[in-house]
């Protein structure tokens, strides 16, 4: 049996205390299997159980917090989530939550098994037809989440307050990895690429357009990538991972079909893009005004690039070949191209070119043709 989360109790008479109690019939433990590169995440084996499945997930408090967010309320903001999604939206996009301790430190969810995460199968396999139409429905899997979601922040902060959440940290209308823009911003400049003044201003204006996102404010996961969807051959998706849930801008839940995520060296995703928008629409309209969606999805787009240009000292310092390095240079050019493509924020468009041309110049290993790189190509690490 695994320790004891800080202090909780043990892993399998925690589980089955709550779930006899979800239950109403004794629950028993038969067996924990920790889950590959999720050490907080256990799967657990149970006796036949009236009412409750052979299996199911346990999802512990991590031991440390990340980005602005403490390790409880990581796991508070996971449970506030998926019973908002469930019971308040009426939505079968995630896992069902059968229990969860009272400080919210053990969450006890449905197992999605035999479905397995898109970005495995998508490093697996390549891109192909097949999987080309799961990441369209994992697009329109979001675009529904966030257009059941329009209107009803209130609600959701409802619940994380119940949890115990504090008010004054409800706030997530800044981009899912908020603030870190500022440190690219130093970096660039420590780097030798300062933003010129034009640019800055540009860049002011996408975190403006982030800030305050308007009709835009959904609910989106907060880390909108493939890992966190579960999906295979005969079942519908399921998106996952919760912790770093809110209210935010929409459109910062379709930069990964435009821009890599720190996995891959390249993506496409024009249709995925399309999916998104369309399921959207159906409570937003502001989505069919191409030159808001526009604005919106370049602005979340260069944000993004923005807080992983916070990487170049980093992978200055590695050798050649190392393919970050040659990420770095698709993350600016797709970054540039998707502002291009909506024809707005061209200074900040500009200043991305520029960088990428002078990366190449400085790291020759990167100076190839991307369009000789496959979607989907997994970065090596």
């Amino acid at each position: 049996m695994l320790p004891p989360p800080d202090g909780a109790l043990p892993a399998a008479a925690g589980i089955e205390k709550l779930l006899t109690a979800c239950a109403g019939a004794r629950a028993t433990v038969e067996r924990l299997e920790p889950l590959q590169h999720h050490p907080w995440v256990l799967r657990a084996h149970l006796a036949k159980t009236t009412g409750l499945p052979g299996t199911v997930i346990v999802k512990r408090v991590r031991p440390e917090g990340y980005g602005l967010r403490s390790a409880d309320e990581l796991a508070r903001c996971e449970r506030a989530a998926l019973a908002f999604i469930a019971d308040d939206l009426r939505l079968a996009l995630a896992p069902r939550l059968h229990a969860s301790s009272p400080d919210s430190r053990l969450l006890v969810m449905e197992d999605l098994r035999p479905r397995t995460e898109l970005a495995g199968q998508l490093r697996r396999d390549g891109l192909g037809p097949a999987l080309d139409a799961e990441l369209t429905a994992f697009a329109s899997s979001m675009g529904e989440l966030a257009a059941a979601s329009a209107g009803r922040a209130a609600l959701f902060d409802a619940r994380r307050t119940a949890l115990g959440t504090r008010a004054d940290r409800l706030g997530d209308r800044e981009h899912a990895h908020g603030g870190l823009w500022r440190h690219g911003l130093a970096r660039a400049a420590a780097f030798g690429v300062p933003l010129p003044l034009a640019a800055e201003r540009d860049l002011a204006a996408a975190v403006a357009e982030l800030a305050d996102p308007g009709p835009f404010l959904v609910l989106t996961n907060g880390d909108t990538e493939s890992h966190n969807f579960l999906t295979g051959p005969g079942y519908d998706g399921r998106l996952i991972d919760f912790e770093g849930a809110g209210f935010r801008h929409a459109l910062t839940a379709a930069t990964g079909f435009v821009v890599p995520g720190p996995n891959w060296l390249r993506v496409s995703g024009p249709d995925q893009v399309a999916a998104f928008r369309r399921a959207l629409a159906r409570t937003v309209p502001e989505a069919e005004e191409d030159q808001r969606f526009g604005f919106g999805l370049a602005s979340a787009s260069l944000v993004w690039v923005m807080a992983r240009v916070d990487r170049l000292g980093t992978l200055d310092a590695r050798g050649p070949g190392d393919d970050s390095r040659t990420q770095m240079v698709a993350l600016l050019e797709s970054g540039a191209h998707t502002a291009e493509t909506c024809r707005v924020l061209p200074h900040l468009v500009a200043w991305c070119r520029s960088t990428a041309a002078l990366l190449r110049r400085r790291w020759p290993d990167t100076d190839t043709d991307p369009a000789a790189v496959a979607p989907y190509t997994w970065r090596k690490r």
